[in-house]
C-alpha cells in the first residue's frame, strides 16, 4: 500500500520549522513505514521543488508561485497537478490532507481522499473567541465537505468542527501517538522543586495565565521555580514577543524564579522533562494534546487544563490533575499538592505511564489508521 500525505508542515533540516501538525504527523509516517507502508509527503507553499528520501518516507517540496493576483488559487491548481502526476507515476492508493486552511478544497484526486482534522482555522477562531476571514472558513467547509473519510484526533475536534460547518460527516476518532520506547522515565534526574511548560509560547497555550498561576505558587511555596521551554511566537493581539507580555504579568518574584530555555532540542526536551517534578498544561484552545502524552510517558505527575479535549486524554485525580487554567489559585493549589505530597504525585505518574502504553503507542496507533485506509481501496 501506498498512502499520501498532502501537509503544509514537515519536521526537517530542508524544511521551515514545523508545528504540532508536522511533529504528530511525522511520528504516524514512520509507524506507517515500519509496518511496510510507502509512503510520500507533499508540503507545499515551499522555497523551492524538490524531492528527498527522509527515513524512508519520501518528501516533495512543492514551490510556491507568485503572481500579482489569484496567487492562492493559482497555486492550487499547480499543487493538485503536480500530486496527481505522481499518484499516478508512483501509483499512490490513498492521499490524506489536513483541515487547516481546507488547502484540498478546490483540488479532485483521483484517488480516495482522507481528511484529519487536527484543528482547522475555524475550531481555533471558535474556541479562541477571534473573528475568522470567510475565505478561510468557505475553503475549510468545503474540503471538509469533500473528504471521503474524516479522522479526528479527539472526539471533542470532530463534533465541534461537524458542528462548525453543519454539516454531517461520521469521524473515525484515533488519537496521535507517540514512541513509547523513546520516552524511558529517569525518575534520579528529578530536581526538587522544578515546575515544567514545554510547548510553543503563545497566547491561546495559556502562557499569560501561567503567569498569574506561578505567582499565586510563588506565595505557597517558595522553594520551586518555573522553568519554560519553548519557541516564543508574536502574540497576535499586541504584536510582540509573547516572552516579554509575561514578564509583565510575573511578580518581582515569581520572575526571579523563572528560567525561560527558549528553543531546545527532543533530546535536551526529555531530559528536561525527566528532570521536574510537575508538568504543567494550562491550554485554552487545543484539539489534541501531544505535550501531555509524552508526560505520561515519562512517568511525570501534572496539572493540565480542564477544557474537553484534556477529558479524552487524563482521568482527573488518577493519571493527571485537571484544572481551569483560568482559576490560578486552584492551578497553583493543585501543583503544589504534586510538589508536596511525593507519594501521590509517584502514584499518579506511573497511572500515566501505564495509560500512555496503553492508548497512545504510536505502533498500534498506526494500525487503525491502515484498517481505515484499505477500507477505502477496497
Amino acid at each position: 500500500m501506498h498512502v499520501g500525505f498532502l501537509l503544509p508542515e514537515y519536521p526537517h533540516e530542508k524544511l521551515p520549522k514545523a508545528a504540532g501538525i508536522g511533529t504528530s504527523t511525522k511520528n504516524l509516517l514512520k509507524a506507517l513505514v515500519d509496518k511496510g507502508v510507502k509512503v510520500s509527503v507533499f508540503t507545499y507553499f515551499q522555497d523551492k521543488q524538490e524531492v528527498f528520501i527522509d527515513e524512508g518516507i519520501i518528501v516533495h517540496k512543492i514551490k510556491l508561485r507568485k503572481y500579482p493576483v489569484f496567487t492562492w488559487r493559482l497555486n492550487e491548481g499547480i499543487i493538485a497537478k503536480y500530486v496527481n502526476k505522481i499518484i499516478k507515476k508512483d501509483q499512490i492508493d490513498v492521499i490524506e490532507v489536513v483541515d487547516w486552511t481546507g488547502i484540498s478544497a478546490n483540488m479532485n484526486f483521483s484517488i480516495p481522499n482522507v481528511m484529519r482534522l487536527h484543528g482547522s482555522d475555524t475550531f481555533f477562531c471558535h474556541l479562541e473567541k477571534r473573528p475568522q476571514k470567510q475565505h478561510n472558513f468557505n475553503r475549510e467547509k468545503k474540503a471538509f465537505r469533500k473528504a471521503d473519510k474524516i479522522i479526528a484526533v479527539s472526539e471533542f475536534v470532530a463534533k465541534k468542527t461537524t458542528m462548525l460547518f453543519n454539516v454531517e460527516k461520521e469521524a473515525d476518532v484515533i488519537p496521535n501517538g507517540i514512541y513509547i520506547d523513546d520516552f524511558q522515565p529517569n525518575i534520579s534526574k528529578r530536581k526538587d522543586g522544578a515546575v515544567l511548560y514545554f510547548g510553543t509560547l503563545i497566547r491561546k497555550k495559556g502562557i499569560l495565565e501561567l503567569a498569574h498561576i506561578f505567582n499565586e505558587l510563588i506565595k505557597k511555596n517558595n522553594d520551586c521555580i518555573l522553568v519554560i521551554v519553548g519557541n516564543d511566537a508574536i502574540d497576535a493581539l499586541e504584536n510582540r514577543s509573547t516572552w516579554e507580555i509575561m514578564q509583565e504579568h510575573l511578580s518581582t518574584e515569581a520572575l526571579q524564579k523563572v528560567d525561560y530555555k527558549g528553543k531546545v532540542n527532543y533530546n535536551v526536551m526529555k531530559k528536561l522533562i525527566n528532570e521536574a517534578n510537575v508538568c504543567v498544561f494550562p491550554s485554552l484552545a487545543e484539539s489534541f494534546g501531544m505535550v501531555t502524552i509524552e508526560a505520561m510517558a515519562l512517568e511525570k505527575p501534572f496539572v493540565n487544563t480542564n477544557y474537553p479535549w484534556a477529558h479524552e486524554i487524563v482521568e482527573d485525580g488518577e493519571t493527571g490533575f485537571l484544572e481551569n487554567p483560568k482559576s490560578y489559585k486552584a492551578f497553583a493549589e493543585k501543583i503544589n499538592i504534586l510538589l508536596t505530597d511525593e507519594k501521590l504525585a509517584s502514584t499518579m505518574a506511573k497511572n500515566a505511564r501505564k495509560e500512555a502504553i496503553k492508548r497512545f503507542d504510536i505502533t498500534k496507533i498506526a494500525q487503525q489508521n491502515i484498517k481505515i485506509y484499505k477500507s477505502l481501496v477496497r
